[in-house]
């Protein structure tokens, strides 16, 4: 998938925020989205790169990928 195509439909700012904040608002924010939707994270934790991805798998949610930014990563989750 072309994360520059993505078209999220919901974005959580997470930016300044470290382990493990970033993944419980992530975990907040995907119980407010629809199944099939795609959630944006922004974030600054670099440990967010490992964490993300494993909590998709345990929790059975899609994580599409990553790429960074000018300063910060964006996450993308697609809900299960």
């Amino acid at each position: 998938m072309d994360l520059d195509t993505i078209k999220p439909d919901h974005t959580l700012n997470a930016k300044g925020l470290s382990c493990p904040m970033p993944l419980l608002k992530t975990k907040k924010a995907i119980d407010s989205i629809g199944s099939g939707q795609i959630l944006e994270i922004l974030g600054t934790d670099p440990g967010s790169k490992n964490d993300l991805p494993g909590w998709c798998d345990r929790a059975g949610h899609t994580f599409l990928g990553n790429k960074e930014d000018s300063g910060f990563f964006r996450f993308y989750i697609k809900k299960g």
